[in-house]
C-alpha cells in the first residue's frame, strides 16, 4: 500500500504499550514502518504483524468497533492513517474491490464471534 507519508502522522509505541483495545471506536488504521505488533482477542494472540503490514483497517471499512486489541510487541514506528485519508483512498478503488472488502470484513467478524 503506497501512502504519501509526508502528510500523515507518524507515531511510536513502546514494547508492551496498548495501541487500541477490543471494543474501541476505530478512527484510524496503522501502517508499520518498524517493529512488531500483536493482535489479541479475548487474551488469545491472533497474529504478529511486522514492517509493511496494515492493521486497524476493519473498523474503518465497516464502522464497527475494534474486534481485537493491538499491542506493541517491540518498539514500533507506524504511519497513522486517518479515517478521512483511508476513505479517500478506498473511494478511488474499483467498486468490485470495495464490495469484496466489505464481504471479507463481514466474514472475518462473523468467524471471530
Amino acid at each position: 500500500m503506497q501512502i504519501q507519508s509526508k502528510v500523515l502522522e507518524r507515531k511510536v509505541f513502546f514494547a508492551g504499550q496498548k495501541i487500541f483495545k477490543e471494543g474501541d471506536t476505530g478512527d484510524r488504521a496503522y501502517l508499520i514502518q518498524s517493529g512488531t505488533v500483536e493482535i489479541i482477542k479475548n487474551e488469545i494472540p491472533l497474529a504478529t504483524l511486522g514492517k509493511g503490514e496494515l492493521f486497524g483497517e476493519m473498523a474503518l471499512i465497516d464502522d464497527q468497533p475494534r474486534m481485537a486489541s493491538a499491542m506493541a510487541q517491540s518498539d514500533v514506528s507506524v504511519v497513522v492513517i486517518s479515517r478521512d485519508v483511508f476513505r479517500e483512498k478506498l473511494a478511488k478503488a474499483d467498486p468490485f474491490i470495495r464490495g469484496l472488502l466489505n464481504i471479507f470484513v463481514r466474514n472475518i467478524r462473523n468467524l471471530t464471534r
